[in-house]
């Protein structure tokens, strides 16, 4: 069920960063079905292999990448859209399964990456562009997930 759990995820991961790069949105119609089909499956896949103790885990990693990537999007919306934040929650989930050093862990590389991206658009000139944050932070969350599974 982990597997089904990854392997949905990576598949919504390549839609959603392509939404997000040619729209400069990430659809709640896309982010949060799959929010709620990682949740259902991973509180399951740990109940199925006796793993329950991972339940808070996904459930509080979801919660707390939402609540610590709400703050931007309060402080400054147009910076930091709210597909930015449910797609976190998502992220969350999946990093949740790990634990909460898994968590922190992916969301700072996804903000790393970000700000690396922000980086390269400065020194392009291309000042007061947007750019998509959704590939940024996926990039941080696989990168943390990967180093997880070897």
């Amino acid at each position: 069920m982990l597997g089904a759990a990854l392997a949905v995820f990576a598949l919504l991961s390549v839609v959603l960063a392509v939404i997000d790069v040619r729209r400069q949105r990430l659809p709640h119609a896309v982010v949060l079905p799959g929010l709620a089909f990682a949740l259902i499956v991973l509180t399951a896949a740990a109940l199925s292999g006796g793993e329950g103790e991972r339940i808070p885990g996904v459930w509080g990693g979801a919660a707390s990448a939402f609540v610590v990537c709400l703050v931007p999007h309060l402080v400054r919306p147009a910076g930091f859209g709210g597909g930015d934040v449910t797609l976190a929650a998502l992220a969350g989930a999946h990093l949740g399964w790990w634990g909460p050093d898994a968590v922190v862990s992916g969301l700072l590389a996804g903000f790393a990456c970000g700000a690396a991206a922000a980086a390269g658009v400065l020194l392009a000139g291309a000042r007061r562009t947007a750019f998509a944050f959704g590939p940024p932070l996926l990039l941080g969350t696989w990168w943390t997930l990967l180093g997880t599974l070897t």
